[in-house]
């Protein structure tokens, strides 16, 4: 889930990806997916991207909230819980601080093609 996640956010422009398992201090998921969107319809796409993506792969969206303002928007489809934020507000709320003694969980950024492989 995660994977998939981090690859639709990529793929619509999401930055400063983190993931951070929160299994030990929250029973109710495994891993807390921050994403910072560049403007509030960014963030709506990015939240929209990795909806769509997790839910063609069979994972169930459980609760949305945010969306309308597009600041906060917290997706959650129960071990993945997806916080997609605008700038001001990933720095105003922090929770990267708020979580610092979670370890970070790994994961990959797709490669994206070149821009030069196109023109060869």
């Amino acid at each position: 889930m995660l994977q998939l996640a981090v690859a639709a956010a990529d793929k619509m422009g999401g930055e400063d990806l983190v993931a951070l398992d929160v299994s030990e201090p929250m029973p109710l998921a495994d891993i807390f997916l921050i994403v910072t969107g560049r403007s509030e319809r960014n963030a709506a796409a990015i939240s929209d991207e990795i909806e769509r993506a997790l839910n063609q792969a069979g994972h169930k969206l459980l609760r949305r909230e945010g969306k309308a303002e597009g600041r906060w928007i917290l997706c959650d489809f129960g071990d993945l819980i997806v916080h997609v934020f605008h700038q001001e507000e990933r720095e105003y709320y922090g929770l990267e601080r708020l979580w610092k003694d979670c370890p970070t969980v790994p994961f990959e950024i797709p490669t994206r093609p070149s821009v030069e492989a196109d023109f060869a």
